[in-house]
């Protein structure tokens, strides 16, 4: 093979295009993924109530905290095996076995009769999200144009709360006292989100494989025929001068490139990802995990009702991406990374002392969290969008499953299990303690960015991190 003929102006040619169908195909397609974890974690602690009342599960705090973190367990195992699949044998293969298994899992869960078995399947369910989010982000951020890459990133890994808000909405319709009997309404619930998942088998049939992915797989034909196809649809413009190509030599890379990467090549912004991922993980799974039991035991809300207070936690959740979403492209990432870490640390520690002092009621809390979220879920979102730009596309997918593994085994993990236990003291000075370390980790995270933070905004992939096949 020649030089010419292994040397591409792909990359350019994506990132060259307008914003078309093909696009908000993309998004709808794709970016369900985090609808659904936002759907199954808020059903979960939306129903908390209920399963402790269920006469066949009669789960305890200890159980649904541990059941939540078996949960994450699952995501990670999920995402690591997924991740690595996904750079293997290309994104495509993987969107209906991830969201496959998904469906199954969460299904499944709707007949659990036992702790046990409800523990088991909430950690295959897990194993589903987590694999999606590997493959999923990867190829979302290889098909969007680099002016854009940011502000979408953020929007679709805050559509979870879109997620959250149908699940806490399905909750207070399905939990309402005499609507269905006790034991059915939360088995209901999570058959909702099955439901969803067939839906979207159907769109993913209309998404290609990345034309990123295919060339560095020594597949170039294939990824000039896909390549052509995006630009029909997306009505791109001639090119009126030649492109930037990008040279490739063909090779094939292994674990040993993966872990020479991460520690010889790139050591800072392996140690900046990881901040960012166990950071952002602790504040999010302890804190929400556990929102419906702090609900219910210091401000006695009622199981029926915690859904209605979950709906503004989640507009403030989505706001967050979508207004902050577009000054991660113009404004930058450094900048951005900080400011959304940095104000979620001093409004949760602000927060935290007006829960310790009983100076704020169940409204005033939740208020509280909306406006502390608004900015850590900008704030989470762009830890992903981080791990998926700082690192070469032949290890992207296993890039952002491995961050996102050690990152919620450190700070996600644990969590709600710990946040559980606090709970069940009783004591709102030992759940500050909680909120207090959560407030430290996310200051860490926004003074970590001044020193290690990357440039990334309108950049193509290829300039941030050239491929590992590229030559020159």
């Amino acid at each position: 093979m020649t030089d010419a003929s292994r040397s591409t102006d792909i990359p350019a040619r994506l990132d060259r295009l307008p914003w078309g169908r093909f696009h908000t195909l993309v998004i709808a397609a794709l970016g369900i993924t985090w609808i659904l974890d936002g759907l199954e974690v808020t059903l979960a602690g939306s129903v908390s109530g209920a399963l402790k009342s269920s006469a066949q599960l009669h789960l305890s705090d200890a159980q649904i905290g541990l059941s939540a973190s078996l949960y994450l367990v699952g995501a990670v195992s999920g995402a690591l095996v997924f991740g690595a699949l996904a750079d293997r044998f290309g994104r495509k293969r993987l969107f209906n076995v991830t969201l496959g298994l998904y469906l199954v899992a969460t299904a499944l869960t709707a007949t659990s009769n036992s702790f046990a078995a409800f523990a088991f399947f909430r950690a295959l369910t897990g194993a589903g999200i987590g694999g999606e989010y590997a493959a999923i982000n990867s190829a979302i951020q290889e098909l969007i144009p680099a002016r854009f890459r940011g502000r979408i990133d953020l929007l679709v890994n805050g559509s979870f709360w879109i997620g959250a808000a149908l699940g806490a909405g399905g909750a207070v319709l399905l939990l309402a006292p005499g609507r269905l009997p006790p034991d059915v309404g939360w088995r209901v619930a999570f058959g909702v989100g099955a439901a969803l998942g067939l839906v979207i088998l159907v769109l993913r049939r209309f998404i290609p494989e990345s034309p990123r992915w295919l060339m560095t797989h020594g597949r170039l034909d294939e990824a000039e025929r896909v390549m052509a196809q995006i630009e029909a649809t997306a009505n791109a413009p001639a090119i009126d001068a030649p492109l930037p190509r990008l040279r490739l030599s063909g090779r094939r890379t292994g674990m040993a490139d993966v872990a020479r990467t991460l520690l010889r090549t790139y050591p800072r912004r392996s140690l900046f990802v990881l901040v960012l991922m166990a950071s952002q993980a602790f504040f999010y799974n302890a804190i929400f995990f556990t929102y419906a039991l702090v609900l219910g035991r210091f401000f006695g809300v009622a199981d029926d009702r915690i859904g209605l207070y979950i709906l503004p936690f989640a507009a403030g959740n989505f706001l967050g991406p979508l207004l902050l979403g577009p000054l991660f492209d113009i404004v930058g990432r450094r900048a951005m990374i900080g400011l959304t870490y940095a104000a979620s640390g001093l409004l949760l520690a602000g927060t935290a002392l007006l829960f310790v002092d009983a100076r704020i009621g169940a409204t005033g809390m939740t208020l509280a969290w909306s406006v502390v979220f608004f900015f850590a879920s900008a704030a989470a979102s762009s830890a992903y969008l981080t791990a998926g730009e700082s690192f070469p596309l032949e290890m992207r997918a296993l890039a952002i499953a491995l961050f996102y593994s050690l990152g919620t085994a450190f700070g996600g993990v644990v969590g709600p299990w710990l946040f559980a236990a606090l709970i069940g003291s009783g004591e709102r000075s030992q759940i500050g303690w909680g909120y207090a370390f959560g407030a430290f980790v996310m200051l860490a995270a926004a003074a970590a960015t001044r020193k290690l933070g990357v440039a990334a905004e309108r950049r193509a992939l290829e300039d941030v991190s050239p491929p590992l096949t590229s030559r020159g």
